[in-house]
Parts: C-alpha cells; structure tokens; sequence
C-alpha cells in the first residue's frame, strides 16, 4: 500500500501531465473550434446589419465576403465586447465592428488577432489624459479627445460614433476600425513602432526600406505644401504611418496604387488581398 507521501507525489505528477497535455492540445481544440465557428450558417439578422452599415462588404468578390463571414464568426464568439459609459453594447454593435475588422485577416490564414482580449466602445469620442515629456524633460498633463485606441495589453478601445461613421463611407479612407486593428497587428510583437510581424516570404529588410523612404516622402510633402492621400497624421510617427497606410489600402486601394506603388506593393503583400480588384 503506497504511503502518504507516495500518493501525494502521485497526485502532482498526474496534475502535471494533465496540464502539460492539457497545453498541448489547446492549439488543436482551438483550431477544431474555430473550424466549427465557421461553418455555421451566417445569421440572417446580421446580414440585415451588414447590409444597412457596412457597404464596403458587397465591394468584395463573392469569395472574400464568404472568408469575411467565417472569420466574424470567430471573431464575435471569442473577442467580449465591453460597453463604456453607459453604452449597452448590441448585436448589431459587435458585427459592424466585426466586419471592419476582419478585413484585415481575408489574406492572413491562422489570423485571429491572437492577443486581443477586450473590445471597449464607448458612446461617442472619449477623453484619454496623458503626461506629455516636453524638451528639457519637462512632463505636462495633457488631455486628448480620441475615437480610438489600441493597446498592446491586448485591448481596443473604440468610439461607436466614429464606428458607424467609418462603416458608412467604404471610400474616403477614413476608418477608425481597420485603424486600430492594424496597430493591434503591428503590436504582436509588443511594440508599436510600424513594423508588424510579417508573413512567411517577405523581407523584413525591403518593408523597412519600403516604408522608411515612403514615411521621409510624406513629410517632405507635407513640408512643401504638396496634396498627398494619407494626410498629416500619417506623419506623426511610423506606426501611425502604417495604421492610416492602412486604412487608405483598404478603402482607397487603386489610388494609393497609382500615388505609392511600392507601399501598395508591400500592404499588399503584408494583408494578402487586392482592394484595386474590388
């Protein structure tokens, strides 16, 4: 008969291996599930929602819009939706964002924005405070209307106001959606500095390159005075560069095409779809 000891030193064992297999299988059931998600038949509600608020989901090709579906429906099952300010957060709420987001994945397979654990929407534009260290060192407290926000932590913090508006207009390239989103990509590594994780087969150098010559472009532009499609902010610093990139590729491909072909050419590969085809 095994002693105390001997049971007890049984009983941690079992536990381990338990959990060690118990980690070793999650990947597996996670895919399983996410397999199972998808092909579900999509609600007919929220293709009533699509088809009210988010336009830009008929410009896609029949193929992309079933990819787009199948990838909302993991989305919406595993990201929680967390209401701010009073907000009630809805169903019809969770698929518009949803659909925005998930464009962002149509040429990413694997891709489920993997760190993400919270969506926050608030009502309308909420206020941030921030210390701000100015030159000599000096900190000042600084407070900031925002319609977005994207924190490597693993949160996305979104104004429904400007949720709705970036869904209502597919083409001005203007979405705080696929904004936010792009940092939550170029944030899987843990820092925000425009230079997301890349996909198997591109040249870490050549983005580099890449993006580096064109953000230089932009400031000498904005210097000048010279129009340009991605506007000031793109200018602020290189993640913002790559966000607003970003939504300009999704909603105004075929010019950024002509304007920038080489940063066309890198988001192109960086999200592995087409918008010019759209």
């Amino acid at each position: 008969m095994p002693t105390l000891s001997q049971f007890l030193f049984g009983a941690v064992l079992f536990g381990a291996l338990v959990a060690v297999l118990g980690i070793a299988l999650a990947p597996a059931w996670q895919a399983w599930r996410r397999r199972t998600l998808a092909r579900q038949p999509f609600p007919a509600a929220w293709r009533r929602v699509l088809a009210r608020h988010v336009p830009q989901v008929r410009r896609l090709p029949v193929d992309l819009q079933l990819q787009l579906k199948q990838h909302m429906q993991v989305f919406i099952a595993e990201k929680p939706f967390i209401g701010c300010n009073g907000l009630v957060v809805t169903e019809a709420m969770r698929v518009v964002v949803a659909a925005q987001a998930c464009l962002l994945l149509l040429g990413r397979p694997g891709g489920h924005f993997g760190n993400l654990r919270q969506v926050l929407l608030y009502p309308g534009a909420f206020l941030v405070d921030r210390v701000r260290t100015e030159a000599g060192g000096v900190l000042r407290d600084e407070r900031q209307v925002l319609s977005g926000e994207s924190w490597s932590q693993g949160q996305v913090v979104l104004s429904w106001d400007d949720v709705l508006a970036g869904a209502a207009d597919p083409a001005d390239g203007r979405n705080v959606v696929v904004h936010e989103f792009a940092h939550q990509l170029d944030q899987a590594d843990g820092q925000s500095n425009g230079a997301p994780p890349l996909p198997r087969g591109m040249s870490a150098a050549r983005w580099t390159r890449v993006l580096q010559a064109e953000f230089s472009a932009l400031q000498r532009q904005l210097a000048a005075g010279e129009p340009n499609l991605l506007g000031d902010y793109a200018a602020t610093n290189p993640a913002e560069f790559f966000a607003v990139a970003s939504e300009v590729f999704f909603e105004q491909g075929p010019q950024l095409a002509a304007e920038r072909p080489a940063l066309y050419a890198e988001l192109q590969a960086f999200y592995g779809v087409d918008p010019t085809a759209w």
